[in-house]
């Protein structure tokens, strides 16, 4: 498929050659690739970026993995998943045998991608529910959107862009999401286990100087 994308260089093709499976493109985010500690806002790295900086937030790093995926044949979707007192997460999706699966890229460890065995968006949007927190332990997710074809965006070249592509996150804040929970279960957010806080926590990265433990810390339940 690397044919079909002129415009990579070759130390690009090289990277994108490797990333044959979407557990190998999950793989090389999470270890080949920080996380991007600009403040919130500050960058929209395209992939051609990514790969340069080698650093990335969760938008940045599902472009690069909607990316990957689309080397390989499949079509670049992402899903934005939106929440209260809390900041979006974005999933690059895929399909295999009828099953929706996701890659991402998180500073918080069970906010990253899932195995293709969901039968429906709203099933593998469903599946971060219960890690998807706030500095004060509430449980923040409420609803999902419809997956997008990045392919409205290749006039852009949003792959191999030199600049950052901050019309894809704002198209996704202006579309339609799906709730996933009932009005009254919304206004009654779950608190967070603290054991399961912490293991959110693994690998969680701040910048220099600042502890890395989030405080306060979510009561016992």
């Amino acid at each position: 498929m690397l044919k079909h994308f002129p415009a990579l260089t070759d130390s690009e093709r090289t990277v994108y050659r490797r990333l044959t499976t979407p557990s190998r493109i999950q793989e090389f985010l999470d270890e080949q690739v920080g996380y991007n500690l600009e403040p919130r806002g500050a960058t929209c790295y395209s992939p051609r970026l990514v790969l340069r900086n080698r650093v990335a937030h969760c938008m940045e790093g599902a472009l690069f993995a909607a990316a990957a995926l689309h080397v390989q044949g499949y079509p670049a979707l992402l899903v934005d998943l939106e929440a209260v007192r809390d900041s979006d997460h974005v999933l690059a999706v895929y399909r295999r045998n009828e099953c929706w699966g996701s890659i991402a890229k998180s500073n918080y460890a069970g906010l990253r991608g899932r195995e293709p065995v969901y039968r429906t968006i709203r099933e593998l949007a469903m599946s971060y529910y219960e890690h998807y927190f706030n500095r004060v332990g509430e449980k923040t997710l409420r609803t999902y959107s419809r997956p997008v074809n990045l392919a409205r965006f290749d006039h852009e070249q949003w792959i191999t862009s030199k600049e950052d592509v901050w019309d894809i996150p704002s198209y996704l804040c202006e579309i339609a999401h799906t709730r996933l929970l009932t009005a009254a279960q919304g206004r009654q957010p779950g608190r967070m286990d603290r054991r399961l806080y912490d293991a959110n926590l693994v690998g969680h990265v701040l910048p220099d100087g600042v502890a890395i433990r989030i405080t306060p810390r979510p009561r016992l339940r």
